[in-house]
C-alpha cells in the first residue's frame, strides 16, 4: 500500500536548504581569508588552565623551621592562577645548574583553597644528610627565585569509593607534609573524612609543623586528631617509641578504617611489618611515593654486585647515541642525570611511568616494592629508569626531555 506524504511549502524549503548546506559552507570557506587562526576555543583555554603541562612559579615567602632542619617555600604562579589539586598530591620540580639536571617530587603542604583563592602553593623541604638536591635548595633558594614544576601529580589522596571514612595517617619526619595538606583541607571543608595523624619525631623540639597542626586540630570540629610519638625521649602528653601496631590499635576506631603511610625508607620497612599485624584488607593500606631504596644490595632478591660500574648506551629522540657510565648501586635515571642527559621523570619512585623507556639489551634489577610497571611492560622489556638498577652493560631508548 502506497504511503502518501504531503509536504508543505515550508517543508520543501527546509529540504532544499539542507540539500544546499554543503555548497553554502564551501562558499563561506573559500571566501574567508587563509590566515592562521590567532585564538583558541574557549574550552581548550579552560582545559589548559585546569590541567596545565607545567607551572612557572616564583618564591614569594620562606618559613624557616630551624629546629626541624626544614624550610617551607611558598610560591605564586607567574601566570597568576594555579590549578586545583587534591590534598596529598605533589609537584615535580625541574632543577638544573651549570653541571647538573634533575627532577625532585615534593608533596604539597598547603591546601587546595589556598591555590584557588590566593594563587599560592607551598612545599616543605627537609635537610637530607648525604643527599644533594635538598641541601642545595635549602642553602641557595631565595625569595624571587623562579622554578618550573609539573602540574599537581600523584594518587595519594582520599577517595571515598576506595577508602574508609576514618583514616589513620602514619607520618615520620617530612612525611608529615601531605597530611598537613589533608588536615587543612578537612578544616576548610574541601575534604570530608576523619583523620588521625600518628606523627613520629625524635624529640619534642624537632617536631615539624607542631603549632600549625594544633591550630588545624582545633578548627576541624573533631575531624582531625594529632598524636605525637617521640622515639628518643619520654614526656608527658606524648607517646614514646615507634609507631607500632599497638599504638595504631590504641587510636584506631572500632570499625573500618584506612591507613596512609608517608616517611623515610626505614619507617616504611618498620611500618610494613607492624601494619601487617592488623590484618587489614590490602585496599585499606596506602603508601605515599616510597622513593627508590638507597641500599639496593640489602634487597634479598638482588643478584648483582653493588660496587660494579657498567657501560650504558643511551639513545634519546633526536640526538646521537651516548655512552655513559652507570654504577650498579644507583638507578639508571641517576646515571643519565650525572651525564647531563635530560631524561623525563616525575615521581622517581617507579609509579607514574613518566620516565618509561625501552631496555634494548642488558640485564637490570627492579625492586619489587617500586616496580610500578604493567604486565605488558615487563614482558616487552619496558623499564622505569628511576627504579631500575643495571646488572650489566645496557642499551636503553629514552624519550625526549619533557615535563
Amino acid at each position: 500500500m502506497a504511503l502518501n506524504v504531503k509536504v508543505g511549502l515550508i517543508g520543501v524549503m527546509d529540504m532544499l536548504k539542507f540539500k544546499n548546506m554543503s555548497k553554502t559552507r564551501e562558499a563561506a570557506i573559500q571566501k574567508a581569508p587563509a590566515n592562521e587562526i590567532q585564538t583558541e576555543y574557549e574550552i581548550n583555554q579552560s582545559a589548559k588552565a585546569l590541567h596545565p603541562d607545567f607551572l612557572n612559579l616564583e618564591v614569594v615567602e620562606i618559613v624557616d623551621y630551624k629546629d626541624a632542619g626544614a624550610k617551607k617555600y611558598i610560591f605564586k604562579a607567574a601566570e597568576g592562577k594555579l590549578p586545583n589539586f587534591r590534598a596529598g598530591q605533589y609537584l615535580s620540580f625541574k632543577l638544573h645548574g651549570d653541571d647538573f639536571f634533575t627532577t625532585r617530587p615534593y608533596s604539597i603542604c598547603s591546601t587546595p583553597n589556598d591555590a584557588v583563592d590566593n594563587g599560592k602553593v607551598a612545599v616543605t623541604i627537609k635537610t637530607n644528610p648525604g643527599g644533594f638536591i635538598a641541601d642545595l635548595i635549602l642553602k641557595h633558594m631565595k625569595v624571587g627565585d623562579k622554578v618550573t614544576t609539573s602540574a599537581p601529580e600523584g594518587q595519594f589522596y582520599y577517595e571515598s569509593l576506595r577508602d574508609a571514612k576514618d583514616v589513620i595517617a602514619l607520618a615520620g619526619g617530612s612525611g608529615i607534609t601531605p597530611f598537613l595538606s589533608m588536615a587543612g583541607a578537612i578544616a576548610e571543608g574541601t575534604e570530608d573524612f576523619n583523620l588521625t595523624i600518628l606523627f613520629g619525631s625524635r624529640t619534642e623540639d624537632v617536631i615539624l609543623f607542631k603549632d600549625e597542626l594544633a591550630e588545624i586540630e582545633k578548627a576541624s570540629n573533631g575531624k582531625v586528631k594529632v598524636v605525637h610519638i617521640l622515639s628518643d625521649e619520654k614526656k608527658d602528653g606524648y607517646e614514646n617509641g615507634f609507631i607500632s601496631a599497638d599504638i595504631i590499635k590504641k587510636y584506631a576506631p572500632k570499625g573500618d578504617y584506612s591507613i596512609y603511610i608517608c616517611g623515610p625508607e626505614a619507617m616504611y620497612k618498620f611500618a610494613e611489618k607492624e601494619v601487617a599485624k592488623l590484618k587489614l584488607p590490602r585496599r585499606r593500606v596506602r603508601n605515599e611515593l616510597l622513593g627508590v631504596t638507597k641500599d639496593v644490595a640489602s634487597d634479598p632478591k638482588y643478584k648483582g654486585k653493588a660496587d660494579k660500574t657498567f657501560n650504558v648506551t643511551v639513545k634519546q629522540a633526536g640526538q646521537e647515541p651516548r655512552k655513559i657510565k652507570a654504577a650498579a648501586n644507583e638507578t639508571l635515571l641517576v646515571a643519565f642525570e650525572r651525564a647531563g642527559i635530560k631524561a623525563p621523570s616525575r615521581c622517581r619512585s617507579g609509579e607514574c611511568g613518566w620516565c618509561r623507556s625501552q631496555l634494548v639489551s642488558g640485564d637490570v634489577f627492579v625492586p619489587e616494592a617500586t616496580d610500578g610497571r604493567r604486565f605488558s611492560d615487563i614482558k616487552w622489556n619496558t623499564i622505569h629508569p628511576c627504579a631500575t638498577f643495571p646488572l650489566s652493560d645496557c642499551e636503553v631508548e629514552v624519550p625526549g626531555e619533557y615535563l
